[in-house]
């Protein structure tokens, strides 16, 4: 390479001499293609800055190289260049003489668009100036036009005011003239179109239309059913109703009396009629509810005629059952419990056989004996609600009246088919205050119960001792007594209407469990040193039995819907870790899963303690054993040992 002081000057050994003009056109036509290579902007700057002799430097080292042969490149590299600089200098011309014809044009458009904008400038004005003129003129004819399209709103909403008035009107003189030429049926499927129009008003502000509407239908309505009511009345007197004594010893109501068709058509006829007041009825009557702490579902009205013909008999019960009267004894609830089942029972076979009918043609789905069954149950809620709260603090009155309560309701649903879903006597005594004494009044009466079963002198002595196919395992009566007490408890509140009502209650049956596992745990301890004694196995028996039949209750229907509402109790209060809800859910553990390893952890101990005992026996049975020479009492007595 040639160092850069020597660039430009001849070889020391050229191979063909050089006069110094010939060096002085190649390095000017050097310079030339350079200029060309790296344009004149960039020469011309390296230029000013010092640097062109570095790029004719590194442009030759390229080019050139220390090959002196290389020097006839020159010629053709020349050229090159020469060509580059003429192409450059063709582009730079062409740029500079376009560029100006651009921004002559450029300048042009602007100044088209400056006028037009000036002319859209100039129109808007003007067409603002003319609105605004305009908005002036029309300004008044506005304001009156306002005017008269709220007069005419208004005379459109007088004329529909006055539409409504008239349509209740004429509807009202519909029936009056029903009325005066005896047509109630008209009269009644007329006041039902009353009725739709009250509904439809009430989603209108018209505060003195819907008021007086509502009195019209009101007025009407009490006119009507009046009437229809005394009429109902005396054809139900007709056939003796209501019916007291049980339907085999009636004589009519069943029976076929003088003109029965008469009085049976008669019957149908007005209780259609008065099925037409329904919707009326319960728009106008409030009906009674009990306070909100007792939680009754949610239930229409009874139907109309049905409400009439209990009557009589919702008179008698409450000169009966309230006031000052002998039969209102707080201590015999069975009284007015049995009456309500008695009443039912005795009108049962007339409502299934003449009104079911009635109502099967009229069409909507009722039961007649389910809602005559409703209206007597109301009464029995309320008296229940009434006498509840003086029987608190009486622990023997108050088990009682639960008592006759389970019964009334077991006997309403088994006989007449009464539905959990309506409103019944578990709903009163599953209230908050009245729950928690029942529970507390339940776990009371089980503990002695618990105690009188264990103190008895048959209390480890199986019932079915002698009979050997029944008595397999040998379970101690009281073994036997506790699992029904806990059979009972589970047949008294599994008729709850809540899952967390009927979960308190499963809680109990497992203190309870959990209970009498101490106290068979401490008469076992009692008993420890004759652990094959018959109280020990007794007592073995005992837990073992109670554990297999939590066992087999944790396969049945009503203690895995509890436990399905505990998983969803328990998911709602994280009170389970995630193993166990999941256990819970896929059916791997049960409710009674902990009473039950406890009481086999009470199981295993016993067992091991009677293991124990047996080792210990043979083995000191053994030490005798060895003890004994065999054959020497062979000869001196001729006989065997005791010990074959």
């Amino acid at each position: 390479m040639l160092p850069a002081a020597e660039i430009g000057k001849a070889p020391a050994a050229p191979c063909c001499p050089e006069s110094g003009n010939e060096r002085k056109d190649v390095e000017e036509k050097n310079d030339i293609n350079i200029a060309a290579l790296f344009g004149n902007e960039q020469v011309s700057e390296d230029t000013d800055n010092g640097d062109l002799t570095s790029y004719v430097s590194a442009f030759i080292e390229k080019e050139v190289g220390n090959d002196l042969k290389s020097l006839k490149k020159l010629d053709k590299l020349i050229e090159q260049m020469t060509e580059n600089k003429m192409q450059l200098e063709e582009q730079v011309l062409t740029i500079s003489s376009e560029i100006p014809k651009r921004i002559q044009s450029a300048l042009k458009n602007a100044e088209e668009s400056k006028q037009f904008l000036n002319q859209f400038l100039e129109q808007e004005t003007h067409l603002f100036s003319s609105i605004n003129s305009h908005l002036l003129t029309a300004q008044p004819w506005m304001e009156d036009l306002g005017a008269m399209i709220n007069q005419i709103e208004e005379i459109e909403r007088h004329l529909a005011y006055l539409k409504w008035i008239s349509q209740i009107e004429e509807l009202s003189d519909n029936i009056q003239q029903y009325l005066m030429t005896n047509n109630v049926p008209e009269a009644a499927s007329t006041l039902v179109s009353m009725v739709e129009l009250d509904i439809k008003l009430q989603e209108s502000s018209c505060a003195h239309l819907l008021a007086f509407t509502r009195a019209t239908v009101k007025f009407w309505h009490k006119i009507l059913k009046d009437k229809l009511t005394s009429d109902f009345e005396e054809v139900l007197a007709q056939l003796h109703w209501p019916f007291i004594t049980p339907p085999q010893s009636q004589t009519v109501g069943l029976s076929r009396p003088a003109g029965a068709p008469e009085i049976y058509s008669n019957l149908e006829t007005l209780f259609c009629q008065l099925l037409k007041l329904q919707t009326s009825d319960e728009l106008l009557t409030e009906p009674k509810q009990l306070p909100e702490k007792y939680c009754l579902p949610a239930s229409p009205s009874v139907i109309l005629p049905i409400q009439i013909m209990l009557t009589p008999l919702q008179k008698r019960f409450r000169y009966h059952f309230r006031g000052n009267r002998q039969t209102n004894v707080i201590s015999k609830p069975e009284w007015y419990l049995a009456q309500v089942l008695m009443w039912i029972g005795n009108h049962t076979q007339f409502l299934d056989e003449k009104i079911q009918p009635i109502l099967d043609k009229v069409g909507p789905s009722v039961n007649a004996r389910l809602e005559f069954s409703r209206g007597l149950m109301m009464l029995v809620l309320e008296k229940l609600a009434a006498d509840i709260p003086c029987l608190l603090y009486d622990d023997n009155l108050f088990c009682h009246l639960v008592d006759e309560v389970l019964l009334f309701e077991r006997e309403l649903h088994s006989l007449y088919g009464y539905p959990s879903t309506f409103a019944n006597c578990m709903h009163i005594l599953s209230e908050d205050t009245c729950f928690q004494r029942w529970l507390t009044v339940e776990r009371k009466f089980a503990l002695q119960k618990m105690d009188s079963m264990l103190s008895s002198e048959a209390a480890w002595i199986s019932q079915y001792k002698d009979i050997t196919d029944v008595d397999e395992m040998k379970v101690p009566d009281c073994a036997e007594t506790f699992m029904t007490l806990l059979l009972v408890i589970t047949d008294r509140y599994k008729n709850l209407p809540t899952a967390s009502r009927k979960l308190q209650f499963l809680e109990l049956q497992k203190d309870l469990v959990d209970d009498f596992r101490i106290r068979l745990t401490q008469v076992m301890k009692e008993e420890t040193r004759a652990s094959l004694g018959f109280r020990y196995c007794a007592i073995l028996n005992a837990v073992n039995y109670i554990s297999t039949v939590l066992a087999d209750w944790a396969d049945n229907v009503f203690f895995l819907q509890l436990q399905q509402a505990a998983l969803e109790v328990f998911a709602e209060n994280n009170t389970l870790s995630k193993l166990q809800l999941g256990q819970l859910a896929s059916m791997e553990s049960s409710v009674f899963d902990d009473m039950i390893n406890l009481l086999e952890r009470l199981k295993h101990d016993m067992l091991t303690r009677q293991v124990d005992h047996v080792f210990r026996e043979v083995k000191d049975a053994a030490k005798l054993y060895k003890k004994e020479r065999l054959f020497q009492n062979i000869e001196e007595e001729g006989k065997l040992p005791n010990s074959f």
